[in-house]
């Protein structure tokens, strides 16, 4: 059986055609970058011209495989659009980077930390409570709104010919204010926050959605984190996933429900949970690092050009490293302080070099993530028996999968697919197919 499944990221749309019996056969990505802003915090996207996008790319892909049995869709959480009656976006979408929840609610507290202080849920700015909280108390909620969701929500929505979204748990954690226990959302943590139930989309009772105009069933999106662990990892529930992008995250399942300080605990699509850590900075880090070097050079040839491949060149050529500084690399913060910046010690006259100063972002990019694997681990969780590595972060630097298996001490296998995520749609989307149709 063949599934296309539809990735909505932030500076991406990824698409693949996946059969049961083969794989991935095809993937094609296109660009998704347009940001528009009237504040310098804001970080909005327009949906119309995301579905535009999204439903080229669904039907260029069909065109050459006109056999796809089943739709999945996954795509970046915690960010929300208002819908009107008529199921169309009334309101741009503000992506999980908006920053108005990092605004100041007073002289001591941000409006998502007083939002976390009223209801007792960790919210950080740009989970969709956040920013409907903010709206709501600014007047900034549009008049014709009759419901919220996710990006991938509306997209799943308008390919199964629906006018209103049903949100799968996965992509209804994301947005806060949600008991995981329960699979719903929080009523006694809404009503302390003055926020009404009328405008959040109803949880879908089960994954199928319809069949729109394409003729194809559609399946309930899911959230792009357990998307590319499903993707990525498959059947193997016993797998540590690293992905390092942009930002960096590690991701374990496990059957029951537990809390770890530091990590969230996340639904998993038909059951279990995800536990994720997460790093703001992640990729950025070493991105950081080149750019210094870059600049570096344009101070003294007045030219500016990409210095990746010659910080390959010399990590091979400089072989092993073991007197690296101690590296920080919370440049960003982390989610719990948001003000937190990264520190580099222990320098000495024999190890302050550009090749030394590549192993530290290196190492405190891995060291980074193994404490909140730690965390996991001493909690009690399941010692994961493989770690699979995912991301281009990992995937165009061998230096750095070296460094995650020194620290992890574990062989680090990078996932046998690119669009892990788009591919995990698929995946959910043929194992419900085949149900649905026995």
């Amino acid at each position: 059986m063949k599934a296309l499944g539809l990735d909505i990221g932030t500076t991406s749309i990824s698409s693949v055609v996946f059969a049961a019996e083969h794989g991935v056969l095809e993937a094609k990505t296109t660009a998704n970058g347009f940001f528009l802003s009237s504040e310098g915090w804001e970080r909005l996207q327009d949906p119309a011209i995301i579905w535009h996008k999204a439903f080229q790319v669904v039907t260029e892909l069909l065109q050459r495989h006109p056999d796809v049995q089943a739709i999945g869709v996954t795509g970046q959480m915690h960010g929300i659009l208002y819908l009107g009656e008529d199921g169309e976006p009334v309101s741009s979408l503000y992506t999980w980077q908006d920053g108005r929840g990092d605004l100041p609610f007073d002289e001591t507290s941000s409006w998502a930390e007083h939002l976390s202080a009223i209801t007792g849920y960790p919210l950080s700015s740009g989970y969709g409570m956040v920013t409907h909280f903010y709206n709501l108390r600014h007047g900034l909620v549009p008049d014709g709104a009759v419901c919220l969701c996710t990006i991938g929500d509306y997209i799943a929505m308008k390919l199964a010919g629906l006018t209103v979204p049903r949100i799968e748990p996965t992509n209804g954690a994301s947005l806060g204010l949600f008991d995981l226990r329960k699979r719903r959302f929080d009523s006694k943590a809404l009503k302390q926050a003055q926020i009404e139930e009328m405008l959040l989309p109803e949880i879908a009772a089960t994954p199928f959605l319809g069949i729109g105009t394409l003729g194809i069933p559609v399946y309930a999106a899911i959230g792009d984190n357990q998307a590319a662990f499903l993707g990525a990892v498959g059947q193997q529930q016993d797998a540590l996933l690293i992905n390092v992008g942009t930002g960096s995250q590690i991701a374990v399942y496990s059957p029951e429900y537990i809390s770890v300080s530091g990590l969230e605990t996340r639904p998993f699509p038909d059951g279990g949970w995800l536990l994720v850590g997460a790093s703001l900075c992640g990729g950025r880090s070493y991105a950081l690092l080149e750019n210094f070097f870059r600049q570096t050079v344009k101070m003294l040839t007045d030219s500016e050009q990409s210095v990746y491949a010659a910080m390959d060149r010399a990590l091979t050529e400089a072989g092993n490293v073991e007197n690296a500084p101690s590296a920080t690399t919370t440049f960003q913060g982390t989610r719990k302080d948001a003000n937190l910046r990264g520190s580099i010690c222990g320098i000495g006259i024999d190890n302050f070099t550009p090749v030394h100063l590549m192993h530290s972002f290196m190492n405190g990019m891995a060291q980074e993530l193994y404490g909140m694997y730690r965390s996991f681990a001493d909690t009690g969780g399941i010692t994961p028996k493989t770690i699979i590595g995912s991301g281009n972060g990992l995937r165009k630097n061998a230096h750095l999968c070296r460094a995650f298996e020194k620290i992890f001490g574990c062989p680090l296998i990078l996932s046998s697919c690119e669009e892990e995520a788009a591919t995990g749609a698929s995946i959910y989307a043929v194992k419900h197919e085949k149900t649905r149709r026995s």
